[in-house]
């Protein structure tokens, strides 16, 4: 492989295995693993966020995992602009750049450019969210098709997160957001892009899922939430919605019990998994999709797509 010409994006649900499957790509090619995932990037989560552990850095570079504090907005604007020199950078020491991550929007910007729209006042904002929380995604939705019936091409109908920015650029500048989008123009030409996707078996993710939120408990995730909220982190921040950091937050208050807890946290991290699904049929279509129980296997299935 070339790797003045190749970029590696790994996608896949949380608890998929991209990690693992990552530093073996990486050993393989030459590579160095950059985070695509939007709630690594926070410094001060780590166990409920599962970031790589020291050991897994320690054999393998990792780029962008835990470098931006809590207490400070990060958007996929920001991410875009931090990942392109990123990547060029890696280019230019000859190393294959490895993007792994579960953020959907963060692999679409890459690949087909970012919008540049407008600041959202926060009221307006903070108007729209309301409405969304009170009405529920599927009638918001439908006030958005009414508001602005380009969204019906564009927009699947559980996208929760898109249609409220799409209502609040329509509302804001009387113009689709789409209109906006097909400005955009990606930093990379498509073809340096080799696209993974794992495809799990639900069943079994779930398994993993269930595993995965134990370990979390037993490495600290309690102590974590306390320090989270010790900061005073403005409850508007992006880094609120790590899942775990309210449930845990109602626990440490005696609002509800720890197995209930832990059962909330399963629960809501496989609804985030199905939501991974769901952006990746309906915007992932073109991607390898690899999948197998045997991780040899699987690395062997990684390295054919690639090649």
């Amino acid at each position: 492989m070339n790797q003045e010409n190749n970029v590696i994006l790994l996608a896949g649900p949380t608890a998929s295995g991209k990690s693992k499957l990552a530093i073996e790509l990486a050993k393989k090619v030459n590579g160095e693993i950059i985070n695509a995932d939007s709630m690594q990037v926070y410094k001060e989560i780590s166990i409920l966020t599962s970031r790589p552990p020291k050991k897994d850095m320690n054999i393998i570079k990792h780029h962008l995992y835990g470098f931006n504090s809590v207490k400070y907005k990060f958007s996929t604007g920001h991410w875009l602009r931090i990942v392109v020199d990123k990547i060029k950078e890696k280019w230019h020491q000859n190393r294959t750049p490895i993007l792994v991550g579960g953020t959907g929007l963060y692999f679409k910007a890459l690949t087909d450019g970012l919008a540049e729209v407008p600041h959202i006042p926060n009221k307006l904002r903070n108007e729209i969210r309301k409405l969304h929380s009170e009405i529920g995604q599927k009638k918001f939705y439908k006030e958005l098709i009414k508001l602005d019936p380009l969204a019906k091409k564009f927009l699947l109908e559980s996208d929760s997160q898109r249609s409220m920015r799409a209502y609040e650029v329509k509302k804001l500048t009387n113009k689709s957001l789409f209109i906006f989008t097909k400005k955009t123009k990606p930093h990379f030409d498509n073809k340096v892009f080799k696209k993974l996707f794992i495809n799990i078996p639900r069943e079994l993710l779930n398994k993993k899922i269930n595993k995965r939120v134990d370990k979390m408990f037993k490495d600290g995730a309690i102590a974590e939430v306390e320090r989270f909220l010790r900061m005073k982190v403005n409850r508007e921040l992006s880094s609120n919605k790590i899942i775990g950091i309210s449930e845990i937050r109602d626990y440490v208050d005696k609002k509800t019990t720890l197995i209930a807890t832990k059962e909330l946290i399963r629960l809501r991290t496989r609804q985030y998994a199905k939501r991974q699904f769901t952006w990746a049929r309906g915007h992932m279509r073109y991607w390898e999709m690899i999948y197998s129980p045997n991780f040899k296997d699987l690395f062997k299935q990684a390295i054919n797509k690639i090649s």
